[in-house]
C-alpha cells in the first residue's frame, strides 16, 4: 500500500466499522458515520456529502458511497454491475481530472483499501470493506470497484493469479448482503416498524420475510415481495406453520391450531388464526396478491 501515511487511520476506520456493525448490524446510522472517531487527536469521519469522500486528516479517499433510494425515485447515479460481477462506480461529475477522481486513480496505483457504503434507506448505510478500485475508464466516466476478504489487509495473501477470482467471489457475496440488507430496511420501514401479524414494534425483533423465496424466479428483494414479521412469525411463515391468503387473512396450520400447549402457543400463534394482515397504506408497497396466492398454495399443500 503506497499511502503509508494514511494506513494507521485507515485500519482504525475498519476497526471502528467492525465495532459499529457488531452494535447496529448491517444498517449503520449515517450520523454515526459522519461523526466518525478520533485517531491521534484528529477526528476521522467516514462519509460526507459527496460520494467519493476524503477526510481532511487523510491524503487519499477513505470511502465511496452509493446513495439510498428516496421516495421511490431512482438513485441520482445507479451504479451498475460489470460483466465480471464487479461494481461500476460513476466519476465525480464529468471531469476526469476532478480532485476526487484523481484521488481514486491514486488509490489504484497504491492498492489502497477503501470502504464502500451502500445506502439502504435514507439515514442508514451498509458497509463493505476492504474494497479496492481496480480499473479506471475515462471514456465511460467510471471506476471499477471490487470487494476483497479481510485477510488481504494483513499481507498474508501470496497467490496474485487468484486475486481476480477471489475478488469476484467476495464482491458477489458483499453485493448479495447489501441488497438483502436494503430489502430488510425498506420492508420494515414500509410496515412502520411493526410485525404485519402481531404488530410487535421492536426493530431488533423484526425481519423482512420473502413471500416468494430468494431462489424463485420472481423472488426478488422488493417491497411487494416482502412482509415485516417478528422473530416468531417469520420462521412460522417460512416453515408453513402460518400462511397468508391473497385476501390478506392469516391462517394457522390445522395441526398447530388443534395442538394443546401453554399460553405462548395460544397467544403467539393460535390466536392469530383468521386475523387480518396489517399492510402498508401505499398500494405500491402492499404485498403482491399473486405472490401471496402462490405462496399460500405451498402452505396449503404442506398442511
Amino acid at each position: 500500500m503506497a499511502d503509508d501515511h494514511d494506513l494507521p487511520a485507515r485500519l482504525a476506520a475498519f476497526d471502528f466499522l467492525e465495532e459499529q456493525t457488531q452494535r447496529h448490524g448491517d444498517a449503520l446510522p449515517r450520523a454515526t458515520l459522519e461523526k466518525g472517531f478520533v485517531h491521534d487527536g484528529r477526528r476521522i469521519p467516514l462519509l460526507g456529502p459527496q460520494g467519493i469522500f476524503k477526510p481532511a486528516a487523510m491524503e487519499l479517499p477513505l470511502s465511496l458511497t452509493t446513495a439510498p433510494v428516496v421516495g421511490g425515485r431512482p438513485r441520482p447515479y445507479e451504479d451498475e454491475i460489470t460483466k465480471d460481477g464487479l461494481i461500476a462506480y460513476r466519476y465525480r461529475g464529468s471531469e476526469p481530472l476532478h480532485r476526487d477522481n484523481v484521488g481514486l486513480r491514486r488509490a489504484i496505483a497504491g492498492r489502497t483499501p477503501l470502504v464502500y457504503f451502500f445506502g439502504l434507506v435514507p439515514g442508514q448505510y451498509a458497509a463493505a470493506w476492504p474494497s479496492f478500485v481496480v480499473a479506471d475508464d475515462p471514456s465511460s466516466l467510471t471506476f471499477t470497484i471490487a470487494a476483497d476478504e479481510p485477510h488481504t489487509l494483513t499481507g498474508t495473501t501470496t497467490d496474485a493469479a487468484a486475486e481476480p477470482i477471489r475478488r469476484r467471489y467476495a464482491t458477489g457475496l458483499q453485493l448479495h448482503r447489501l441488497h438483502q440488507a436494503e430489502f430488510c430496511q425498506r420492508v420494515v420501514r414500509a410496515y412502520h416498524q411493526a410485525c404485519a401479524i402481531c404488530r410487535l414494534r421492536h426493530d431488533e425483533l423484526l425481519d423482512a420475510a420473502h413471500i416468494l423465496p430468494d431462489g424463485h424466479p420472481l423472488g426478488e428483494p422488493t417491497v411487494p415481495n416482502g412482509l415485516a414479521l417478528c422473530k416468531l412469525h417469520h420462521p412460522a411463515f417460512d416453515r408453513n406453520i402460518v400462511g397468508i391468503r391473497s385476501v390478506l387473512v392469516v391462517e394457522v396450520s390445522l395441526e398447530v391450531l388443534h395442538e394443546i400447549d401453554g399460553p405462548m402457543l395460544i397467544h403467539g400463534l393460535q390466536g392469530w388464526h383468521g386475523a387480518p394482515l396489517q399492510v402498508p397504506r401505499p398500494l405500491e408497497d402492499r404485498p403482491n396478491p399473486d405472490f401471496l396466492a402462490e405462496r399460500y398454495e405451498v402452505f396449503r399443500r404442506a398442511g
